[in-house]
């Protein structure tokens, strides 16, 4: 129904007309339909709170993190457990599934990032490689778009890009003030820059070839949780402990959109675009999700069904469903 691109371009006449907001133009669009979204499976094998969530480009298998120790490869149409790794470490806050699908990347209090290989053996254990290491807790992974290289985020305050095969430092990024949360790759082809967020409030914007911050934004009160790119990559959200999700614009090098209610006093810990990127998905502290209008700035739905903290959330690679990660010890996928 809509288009990244079509939005982008609605958000980029907003920013021409200064004394319109995008809430205020957006009063004009005719209003979304309901949403009626339904929880269809729930995964349950995890010991411990869930921390980090994130589907396989095959649309079908999905890998989760634990305070328990554990990482689960699921198949989210059966909810088997196709693989359990015993990490050595518990809160095992950061893991990501390789664009191939045949390798997942974990990391935690132990400072490290490591990478296993999935096959049919028992014990992935033996396949383990150490990739990354930092000097205080790795916060979140991410491959680039081959299974080469792996970005990393640390409550040393520091990013990081990795080689997979050597475990050799690349680049090193510095530039915030306090623990990094959070980190997303851009769409783009290109695919030169990523975002990150912290606990200094900060959204800093990376160019990866010379480790150089190239933008920088504020606004939000509190901690930065999440960070997430908007479809096109020229926008990107963020879900901070100040309760709010913001929407900031990196050609008006501001931010344009804030999602929030007065009765929303709980933080927001996870968020998550649609395709098109109209919706935007966020999780919070009060065990609920909610689904915001990207333009309109107005809540349209809310998912309830977790019995605890919703620690993460991530939209299915063909948009059709979308998975919540728990402290309930719990995956929810909801379509």
């Amino acid at each position: 129904m809509y288009r990244p691109k079509t939005i982008l371009i609605f958000m980029n006449y907003v920013f021409l007309k200064k004394k319109y907001t995008v809430t205020v133009v957006a009063e004009k669009l005719e209003a979304l339909p309901q949403l009626s979204m339904k929880p269809r499976r729930i995964l349950k094998g995890h010991q411990g709170k869930v921390l980090c969530m994130e589907w396989a480009r095959d649309k079908r298998h999905l890998v989760s993190s634990s305070q328990d120790g554990k990482v689960i490869v699921w198949d989210a149409f059966t909810t088997n457990r196709e693989h359990s790794i015993t990490m050595p470490t518990t809160w095992v806050m950061a893991c990501s599934y390789a664009p191939s699908g045949t390798m997942v990347a974990c990391g935690g209090l132990d400072n490290k990032c490591c990478v296993y290989m999935l096959n049919q053996e028992e014990d992935l254990s033996s396949k383990k490689r150490a990739v990354a290491m930092h000097t205080s807790y790795v916060s979140c992974c991410t491959f680039t778009n081959s299974d080469q290289q792996i970005l990393t985020g640390s409550g040393d305050s520091t990013c990081a890009l990795w080689d997979v095969e050597s475990g050799q430092l690349l680049q090193s990024f510095h530039g915030h003030d306090a623990d990094v949360m959070s980190l997303d790759l851009s769409p783009s082809e290109a695919c030169h820059t990523f975002v990150s967020g912290g606990c200094d409030k900060q959204a800093l914007v990376w160019d990866m070839r010379n480790g150089q911050c190239v933008q920088s934004f504020e606004g939000h009160q509190s901690d930065i949780n999440a960070i997430r790119f908007f479809p096109s990559g020229d926008a990107f959200a963020t879900a901070s402990d100040d309760a709010t999700c913001r929407l900031y614009d990196l050609r008006a090098d501001r931010e344009i959109n804030c999602y929030g209610k007065e009765s929303i006093i709980f933080g927001a810990t996870s968020l998550d675009f649609s395709l098109s990127g109209r919706l935007l998905f966020a999780g919070y502290n009060d065990y609920s999700v909610n689904i915001w209008d990207t333009l309109k700035a107005n809540r349209l739905a809310m998912l309830n069904g977790h019995e605890n903290r919703v620690s993460c959330l991530c939209i299915s690679p063909d948009g059709t469903a979308l998975c919540t990660g728990s402290w309930d010890y719990t995956l929810r996928i909801w379509a």
